[in-house]
């Protein structure tokens, strides 16, 4: 009985680690071309108005964006309305503590990330890249504080509708990804998890 127990165990470990090693090339593939094109098209338009210094500040929080809703998309935090949201309440948030607190900055950018995640989680709008948009508005250059509320439209806000625009193209091309995730979708991808798993 001990001896079964070890033995299915050691079977579930190693497909375990069998499963979390295999590289799956097409979905790498469309997280790759999802991702350039998203951020390429930020950074075109942004490079119009913006100095190259303030784009890679401003991408930094996109660029976290990208790895959940290209390389992530069944991931609940993933989601158009955690995205959109997400960026915006932090963006919200990170300006209006700027201008509360424009010159502290060791009380203004803690405020901006704790009072964003809040915001975010009582908005069920939870994005982890969320805190770094709040981050940018109260740490960013002089250039980007200037912009006050203007930064929660452009380039927040039109920069998480391309990127979203982007991941419907792109997440949608093949029958395998489908984004945004509805909940048929992700019961049958955890029913073949689940069925797998039970298989060893």
């Amino acid at each position: 009985m001990v001896k079964q127990r070890i033995q299915r165990s050691i079977r579930i470990t190693r497909y375990i680690l069998y499963k979390e090693t295999l590289l799956d090339f097409k979905e790498s593939f469309w997280s790759f071309i999802g991702a350039f094109f998203g951020i390429g098209l930020i950074a075109f338009i942004q490079s119009f108005y913006l100095p190259d210094i303030e784009n890679i500040f401003l991408i930094g929080s996109f660029g976290a964006s990208c790895v959940l809703i290209y390389g992530a998309i069944q991931s609940p935090l993933a989601q158009p309305r955690n995205l959109i949201g997400g960026h915006v309440v932090s963006a919200i948030i990170g300006v209006t503590i700027y201008n509360l607190v424009p010159s502290v900055v060791w009380i203004s950018a803690p405020l901006a990330v704790s009072f964003s995640i809040i915001a975010m989680q009582y908005t069920k709008t939870l994005h982890p890249p969320g805190g770094a948009t709040a981050l940018i508005a109260v740490i960013g250059t002089e250039k980007i504080k200037s912009l006050g509320y203007m930064y929660v439209l452009s380039p927040v806000l039109t920069g998480t509708l391309i990127l979203f625009v982007v991941a419907l193209l792109f997440n949608n091309m093949t029958k395998g990804r489908c984004y945004p995730t509805n909940r048929k979708y992700t019961r049958l991808f955890k029913m073949k998890t689940i069925k797998n798993r039970q298989q060893y």
